[in-house]
């Protein structure tokens, strides 16, 4: 059987942020993903315009025996085992588990519920900071994720804790 390479942000604002991450990761790799390498704990200020507190962010490395389609029911499924609950949230609101998946291998795929690489990333210090640190190398759509990092805005980003 064939892993690729994927990487995945984790996010949560609610309850013990880091016990449900931590959840998350135990359940993803029960269902057949091996984690590689982890990101430091970074708490981030909240993404959005709903008031909330803040966030802890974690980017993993996995090595995923499955498509990317499936990889996002995974998370998915892992989210709603988790309590959140997609249908019913705000948007950019507070949420006890967030999975996104950043990259996988090097596919590019652009469909209306599933973008790889994520469509906001080379955007959002939230998840380069964390990514840089395992993968200070990593390219994504022709660009350093170091050098996509440089110019966003990283006030408030805190190591917390080592992994």
């Amino acid at each position: 059987m064939t892993h690729r390479t994927a990487y995945l942000c984790l996010g949560s604002n609610v309850g013990d942020r880091a016990a449900t991450m931590g959840l998350a990761l135990g359940v993803l790799a029960r269902a057949g993903l091996t984690i590689g390498a982890r990101s430091s704990l970074y708490e981030t200020p909240p993404w959005g315009p709903i008031p909330q507190g803040p966030y802890l962010n974690q980017v993993v490395e996995i090595k995923s025996p499955v498509a990317p389609r499936s990889l996002l029911f995974l998370a998915l499924a892992v989210e709603r085992m988790l309590g959140r609950d997609r249908p019913h949230e705000v948007r950019f609101g507070p949420r006890r588990i967030d999975i996104d998946i950043l990259l996988f291998a090097n596919e590019n795929i652009a469909e209306p519920d599933l973008e790889i690489p994520h469509p906001r990333l080379l955007e959002r210090a939230f998840a380069l900071v964390p990514l840089t640190e395992i993968a200070p190398e990593i390219v994504i759509s022709g660009v350093r994720a170091a050098e996509a990092l440089a110019p966003l805005d990283q006030s408030g980003i805190v190591k917390v804790a080592t992994a």
